[in-house]
């Protein structure tokens, strides 16, 4: 009976893992499809679509870290298409997965309530639902990173049966590292904790030795990315060009990503922080009504304040402490300490609340509302880095006419030109001629279109026997740039009229 009650216990707790996973999934996918894709997005998109032996062509190149993703989406983008709510799709399920990860790590370290609470708290952080309408890898990187710390959990709390559980661990870090190479960096946050349970280690004098071997085999298999990776370390050499360390990046960016949503949540941490320093004064154990192990578990793991404390602060420390000597630091690196955040916000709470469901329930939801406005915010037609595009496909379509020809400002940086919209969102571009198109990208060593300026263009006859042009320039800073508007004017076209959106200006110019 004992054991039957168990698994019945058990199964009850998948069962509201898969509830959360879901809920959190649907709760990334709402208002996914609006922002327009930006140039990270695009990134993605184009390397997906393009045929896989310039894939691996262009990750010869550029963009190898990215590669193992790009692999993954291109077979995505062949059978569900690139619009913006298919791109985004696997990012929203993999903080499903991530979400169901933590409940159960959570469940196996504390109550059921807290485990629960830490879930919520996760699925609405902004960082959370940021990456989950984001088709990059950084929430596959958080779920990869939670079930590889759930699965390190399983090992210190199982006697028997473990081989299976041991090859896991190390094909998750391998995997995950293939995915986003800073998932290596678990191999240290997962040794903090090891070192912290020195009473599990103690049942077990060999389980040390088993998770070494795992954990070496696991990066071993991820050498040859590495490898690459430091061979094309000038991709991020621009990282240097403008400080990555300032106040507003280590207290919202890093973990929060929202400024009201942030302030509570540090305002909650320094809470549990007194108490913390309070019980060490009077020296009284560190424990509260309420606090228990799983039920399915055979030894008492690390604290759940332990795991998320090394979780959230060795990969910052240790990419921080890099960057000193060489730039590899910026806040979305680290979205996959996100669950960390929510770990130890969920753990506060429940000491601050002692566990009891009504004032739990109330702190939670209170996290829940401060949460909205950012996620909102996330959801406008311009709140991936201000891009645009979606909006001048749009105008596009409603206005140029088959056989017209369009130009783009190309003086902007590669991820920020309006030629992406283009790539993009194509519906609103069709039937018009791409003059200045050089080598597209699906034939070129990176990732984007390279093009020829408007004066190499004119002078290869492009131009013959156009009449319309449409100028689409960037905009920054309430500047807007004046690409090729010199050359096209001295070829005899006339602006007629302008068009302003967010980030762009669109022109018509028509030679008589």
């Amino acid at each position: 009976m004992p054991t039957s009650m168990t698994q019945s216990r058990i199964h009850r707790h998948h069962w509201t893992a898969i509830l959360l996973g879901a809920g959190a999934t649907i709760v990334s996918l709402l208002g996914s499809w609006i922002p327009s894709l930006w140039g990270d997005e695009a990134a993605t998109a184009l390397s997906a679509q393009r045929p896989l032996g310039t894939l691996f062509s262009m990750l010869a190149n550029v963009d190898a870290v990215h590669g193992t993703f790009y692999f993954a989406m291109h077979f995505w983008v062949m059978l569900f298409g690139a619009s913006p709510f298919s791109l985004r799709f696997p990012s929203a399920v993999a903080v499903g997965f991530a979400v169901a990860a933590v409940y159960l790590l959570c469940r196996r370290l504390t109550t059921q309530r807290t485990a629960v609470a830490a879930a919520i708290i996760f699925a609405v952080l902004p960082r959370t639902t940021y990456m989950g309408e984001e088709a990059r890898s950084f929430a596959l990187s958080a779920a990869i990173a939670a079930w590889s710390t759930l699965v390190l959990i399983m090992l210190m709390q199982q006697r028997e049966h473990r081989r299976g559980l041991w090859i896991a661990y190390a094909v998750l870090i391998a995997v995950g590292t293939y995915f986003f190479l800073y998932v290596a960096l678990f191999a240290l946050v997962h040794l903090a904790i090891l070192l912290s349970s020195r009473r599990a280690l103690a049942a077990d004098p060999k389980f040390f030795r088993h998770w070494i071997v795992s954990v070496t085999a696991g990066l071993v298999a991820t050498v040859p990315l590495i490898l690459v990776a430091i061979g094309e370390r000038r991709q991020i050499s621009y990282l240097a060009v403008k400080p990555q360390f300032g106040f507003e990046t280590l207290t919202v960016s890093l973990w929060f990503g929202d400024v009201a949503f942030a302030i509570l949540a540090w305002a909650i941490l320094l809470a549990g922080l007194v108490l913390l320093l309070v019980h060490i004064i009077r020296r009284k154990p560190w424990a509260t009504r309420g606090d228990a192990v799983g039920p399915d578990t055979a030894l008492v793991g690390p604290r759940l304040e332990v795991v998320g404390a090394a979780w959230l602060l060795i990969p910052a420390g240790a990419l921080m402490a890099v960057s000193v000597i060489y730039p590899i630091f910026t806040a979305r690196y680290l979205s996959y300490c996100a669950p960390a955040a929510a770990i130890l916000l969920a753990a506060v709470v429940h000491r601050i609340t002692a566990g009891r469901l009504v004032p739990l329930a109330l702190a939670v939801s209170v996290v829940v509302a401060m949460a909205v406005p950012g996620y909102l915010g996330q959801r406008g037609p311009y709140s991936k880095n201000d891009s645009d595009w979606a909006a001048i496909s749009a105008t596009m379509a409603g206005s140029a006419h088959a056989g017209d020809a369009v130009v783009f400002d190309e003086t902007a940086s590669p991820s920020r030109r309006p030629r992406l919209a283009m790539r993009t969102y194509p519906a609103g571009f069709e039937g018009l001629k791409d003059v200045a198109l050089k080598t597209p990208y699906y034939r070129s060593d990176t990732w984007y279109d390279r093009a020829y300026t408007v004066d190499e263009a004119l002078s290869r006859g492009r131009f013959d026997g156009i009449t319309v042009v449409w100028l689409i320039e960037y905009v920054s800073g309430g500047r807007t740039d004046t690409y090729g508007m010199a050359s096209l004017q001295a070829a005899g076209f006339q602006v007629v009229s302008e068009r302003a959106e967010h980030s762009s200006v669109i022109y018509t110019l028509v030679r008589k």
